[in-house]
């Protein structure tokens, strides 16, 4: 079966630096010195990072890439902002009407499918074998299925990752048998990411 995700990387874990200084000062107007530049700024206004929130004869109150900072009258500030990291994988429905996918269990490659009925993610005993879990010293349990009550175990899982979104500790139930067919990335995953679904496409996202 072929299996189509798309990555977009919506912006990079980068860090950015500010360089602000106050050259003058009058009611709710700056002149600042911004990374070079300088800049006459009202209320309200920004460049390049930088918003004047309010100001009088003596302070301005800034807004430095999200962090307000008060700075007098010639006095210089500088700022490292590390800008969050935005991840987002498009999965497209099958004819199926399901949305499978490539993944990373401990580091192995398998395929998935998402379940957002799915408490947790599930696999049967064979894929469990293949992965190298030691999935018998976990928490015995049952689970009902489609053919009847199934023995199973509750385990964590080290890493689960999805188009470069990972998540770690994630809960898993081992299931006796060959259900299911396909492993279910169930809640234990996705509810530390951002769900969307248009046109037939999935979108999982997460920023941090």
């Amino acid at each position: 079966m072929a299996v189509t995700l798309l990555l977009l990387v919506l912006a990079s874990g980068r860090l950015l630096a500010a360089s602000v200084t106050v050259e003058a000062l009058l009611p709710n107007t700056a002149v600042l010195m911004i990374n070079g530049q300088r800049k006459t700024l009202r209320a309200g206004e920004s460049f390049d990072g930088v918003k004047l929130i309010s100001a009088d004869a003596t302070i301005a109150l800034l807004d430095i890439n999200g962090a307000r900072q008060r700075v007098g009258l010639n006095r210089n500030i500088t700022t490292n902002y590390v800008a969050p990291e935005r991840r987002e994988v498009q999965i497209p429905r099958n004819e199926r009407m399901q949305y499978i996918t490539g993944a990373l269990i401990n580091g192995r490659n398998v395929q998935v499918m998402v379940d957002t009925g799915a408490n947790v993610v599930a696999l049967n005993t064979r894929q469990a074998a293949a992965l190298g879990l030691d999935y018998e010293a976990g928490m015995p349990s049952t689970l009902e299925t489609a053919s009847g009550v199934a023995d199973a175990w509750v385990l964590n899982l080290e890493r689960v990752e999805v188009g470069g979104i990972p998540v770690e500790g994630v809960r898993a139930t081992v299931v006796v048998g060959d259900y299911p067919t396909t492993i279910l990335l169930g809640m234990s995953y996705l509810q530390h990411v951002e769900l969307r679904e248009r046109n037939g496409v999935l979108s999982l996202s997460r920023e941090w």
